[in-house]
């Protein structure tokens, strides 16, 4: 039940992050939350399976480019790549944390 309220929330400040920035301006703005989301989602949600970690990781790094693209498009496409930057912000903090604990699990059985 938490995971779904925790991604509805990285939807929620990814879109609020996207259409009206400056709401978020006095909280830090929308990357911060959207990292701090991501971490909490990445621990609650620990990912065990080293296919699905690796395409987080790539997804973190590729999203972003991938999203470049869309600006070509008239009137939306600024918004949707500004939206999906915003999500990929959410998901490097899964990533991060996904590391940080696959250290902590390498170290605890060392």
């Amino acid at each position: 039940m938490m995971g779904k309220v925790i991604a509805w929330g990285m939807v929620a400040v990814a879109l609020v992050g996207t259409l009206a920035p400056d709401m978020l301006a006095v909280a830090g703005g929308a990357a911060l939350l959207l990292v701090l989301l991501g971490l909490v989602s990445g621990y609650m949600n620990q990912i065990d399976d080293v296919g699905t970690r690796t395409a987080y990781y790539v997804l973190a790094v590729a999203l972003p480019t991938i999203a470049d693209s869309l600006d070509a498009i008239p009137t939306v496409g600024g918004y949707v790549n500004g939206f999906l930057d915003h999500i990929a912000i959410a998901i490097a903090g899964v990533a991060v944390m996904s590391v940080l604990l696959q250290v902590k699990k390498m170290v605890m059985e060392a």
